[in-house]
């Protein structure tokens, strides 16, 4: 049956379906909703149930074709939906700590250029902020103007490297190596 959305029964919530797309993908699935006036029709796909279900959108217009495969449960209620709260909980503090090491990584009351080249230090180096300082390698401190004469501390070593990656850096970035 060719799908012009002319039969708003047909889509309703429960109906196991096989669908054909213009797009020639073919899958079943039941319908949760359909959204008249967005002409969007929300599918659980496959009929089977179970703890990890695929939702898809899918735009009433790139139906080419579908079959109508009988009657489900209502697929909205309660008594069948199941929510792993612990896998939920899981990814909640992971995005949280995710969100907190991405916030670290934003300098407070420090220029574009200042957060550019922390930026462009993190890619080869371990760096944080202290303040408005940049301090790499956990000993050697870049300061403002973020300049090679800016760096200080650490081994004369990581003192020189670090001058070096600033000094290749500021050149890729094309920032000038003077202060006014």
């Amino acid at each position: 049956m060719a799908m012009d959305g002319s039969n708003p029964e047909e889509l309703a919530v429960g109906c196991a379906l096989l669908i054909k797309t213009t797009l020639g993908d073919i899958f079943e699935g039941h319908v949760i909703t359909f959204d008249r006036p967005s002409n969007i029709l929300v599918l659980q796909e496959g009929i089977k149930h179970g703890p990890r279900r695929n939702i898809r959108l899918l735009k009433t217009n790139y139906i080419k074709e579908f079959n109508f495969l009988g009657q489900v449960e209502d697929p909205l209620d309660p008594n069948n939906c199941y929510l792993d709260l612990s896998a939920l909980q899981a990814r909640e503090e992971l995005a949280i700590r995710q969100a907190e090491t991405e916030a670290e990584r934003i300098g407070v009351g420090v220029t574009i250029e200042a957060q550019c080249i922390f930026d462009a230090l993190s890619k080869t180096l371990p760096v944080r902020w202290d303040k408005t300082s940049i301090v790499v390698m956990n000993e050697v401190q870049v300061t403002s103007p973020y300049l090679p004469e800016s760096v200080s501390g650490g081994t004369p070593a990581a003192n020189e490297r670090v001058k070096k990656v600033l000094e290749f850096e500021r050149k890729r970035l094309q920032l000038r190596n003077t202060s006014g």
